[in-house]
């Protein structure tokens, strides 16, 4: 069984910057399609940032291009989502998730994702 555990979420002021974590069960980081949504409240869940299994290319949303980084550790099997430049509309609960497809392109659509983690809270206060 699959496990993502995500952390580093919080509190911040707009303009000020967190770095999320998601630590994975076996060595599920460096064998999967990896990527980070998020869900605001009343809304659905949208795409944020992947990177692909084969050659780490990366991918963003829109709203969040130039500001958030994603990137990851095979050895410390984590993944990582570094968010700069935080502005109140990031406010959301932030899910890691996996993808046993192991594609060369990066995967944006989360029914290409096979597991989760449980989120973790970002508010970003004005």
């Amino acid at each position: 069984q699959v496990q993502l555990v995500e952390s580093g979420g919080g509190l911040v002021q707009a303009g000020g910057s967190l770095r999320l974590s998601c630590t994975g069960s076996g060595r599920t980081i460096s064998t999967a399609s990896l990527g980070w949504f998020r869900q605001a409240p009343g809304k659905e869940r949208e795409f944020v940032a992947a990177i692909a299994w084969v050659g780490g290319s990366t991918n963003y949303a829109d709203s969040v291009k130039g500001r958030f980084t994603i990137s990851r550790d095979s050895a410390k099997n984590t993944l990582y989502l570094q968010m700069n430049s935080l502005k109140p509309e990031d406010t959301a609960v932030y899910y890691c998730a996996a993808g046993r497809l192991l594609s060369t392109t990066p995967l944006e659509a989360a029914r290409q994702y096979d597991y989760w983690g449980q989120g973790t809270q970002v508010t970003v206060s004005s």
